[in-house]
């Protein structure tokens, strides 16, 4: 029986990884963005979608955006893709077996700290897991929308709660 991570706090685990910027290595990333994905969505194929993720992160990082991972030695354990020019964070990724042990959090409170007056994403509408993450994280659902790649609806959400 696989073991089930426990809860990691703020002060352990700034103990027991390491916040900075991505390694060389994006194949390795994009197996985390397709492992992380296909677990929170996995009626869509996100293998099919790899090449699209490889293309987007470098495309963000060449507009000024930056990879931000949480490593364990030399082990990716989750990362956030942010465009902080435009205070967006796009994309947010965990090994689904560290799902729910605070890595999540720390990634998102790292994005927080690199763009203090404000912070956008875009959410499935269906991922009751990520509403309730980023909801219980400070962020407000704005608009509805719809992801351009699945044509599932979306909401814009925001934090800090504040207009625009």
């Amino acid at each position: 029986m696989k073991e089930t991570p426990r809860k990691i706090s703020r002060q352990e685990a700034g103990s027991s990884f390491r916040l900075a910027p991505r390694d060389d290595d994006l194949d390795r990333l994009a197996d985390l963005w397709v492992a992380s994905w296909q677990a929170a969505m996995p009626s869509i194929d996100f293998a099919a979608r790899r090449g699209w993720f490889l293309a987007y992160v470098s495309d963000i990082e060449a507009r000024g955006g930056e990879m931000i991972c949480a490593f364990a030695g030399k082990h990716p354990l989750g990362f956030i893709l942010l465009d902080g020019g435009r205070g967006v964070l796009e994309q947010i990724a965990i090994w689904p077996a560290l799902f729910g042990t605070g890595i999540g959090a720390l990634l998102l409170d790292e994005a927080k700290r690199r763009c203090p007056s404000g912070l956008g994403l875009e959410v499935n509408a269906d991922n009751a897991r990520a509403l309730r993450f980023y909801e219980k994280s400070g962020f407000e659902r704005r608009e509805p929308g719809v992801n351009q790649a699945s044509g599932l609806p979306t909401w814009h959400m925001r934090w800090p709660g504040m207009i625009g």
